[in-house]
Parts: C-alpha cells; sequence; structure tokens
C-alpha cells in the first residue's frame, strides 16, 4: 500500500512539483511513452488501480451491469458505487471522451479502409 509522509512540504514547493507532473503528462506524446512513463512512476498495484477505475468508468458510461463489471474488474461494488459518483467530474469526462473519440476514429478508419480496398477491385 502507498504510504504518505505526514510531514508536509512547502506549498511553493508543491505547486511546482504537481505543476511539473502535469507538464509532463500534457507532453506524453503516445501510448508507448505513456506505458513507459506509468510504468516507472507507478508501482503495479497503482497502475492497476488507475486502469481498474477507468475500466469501470468506461463500462458505467456503456450502461454496463455492476454484477459485469464487478466479476469483470474484480473490483467491489462500493469502488463501482464510488465511481459513479465521480464520473460527472472533469477528468473522468476527459478521459472517456478521448476513448470515446478514438473508438469513433478506429471505426472509421477501418469503414474507410474497407471502401478504398473495393474501389481498388
Amino acid at each position: 500500500m502507498v504510504q504518505l509522509s505526514k510531514k508536509k512540504i512547502n506549498k511553493n514547493l508543491e505547486g511546482q512539483i504537481y505543476k511539473l507532473l502535469y507538464q509532463v503528462i500534457a507532453d506524453i506524446n503516445n501510448p508507448k511513452e505513456a506505458e513507459e512513463f506509468l510504468k516507472d512512476f507507478l508501482s503495479k498495484t497503482e497502475l492497476e488501480v488507475l486502469a481498474k477505475r477507468l475500466g469501470a468508468a468506461y463500462y458505467l458510461k456503456q450502461n454496463q451491469d455492476y454484477s459485469l463489471i464487478r466479476k469483470n474488474l474484480a473490483i467491489s461494488s462500493t469502488t463501482i458505487a464510488t465511481i459513479k459518483n465521480q464520473i460527472k467530474k472533469k477528468g473522468f469526462q476527459l478521459a472517456l471522451k478521448k476513448i470515446e473519440t478514438e473508438e469513433w476514429a478506429t471505426k472509421w478508419a477501418q469503414k474507410i479502409g474497407k471502401i478504398m480496398k473495393f474501389r481498388q477491385k
């Protein structure tokens, strides 16, 4: 489990290191870079928790049943309910919109590819 020191750091310094973190995340250019960053900076457990939270939010957005989410992601109903309460927050909405956009782009790229193949025949 993650342990956080009870000692507080200077607020200005805290703001600076958070700004650095946000900038590094914003500058990640592709999924491979994101994977390398996350695997190096987060423990396996922290990464799994983050992935499961995103997965649960995605399934909730797809109107999947709690029991299916609980079974597939091996998380509790309490965790699912917590995520459901947080899903309207900007960060969750941003992530879900990015997933939706990627799915749309992939779907249309496949359709266009099929049309192009058909026209080449």
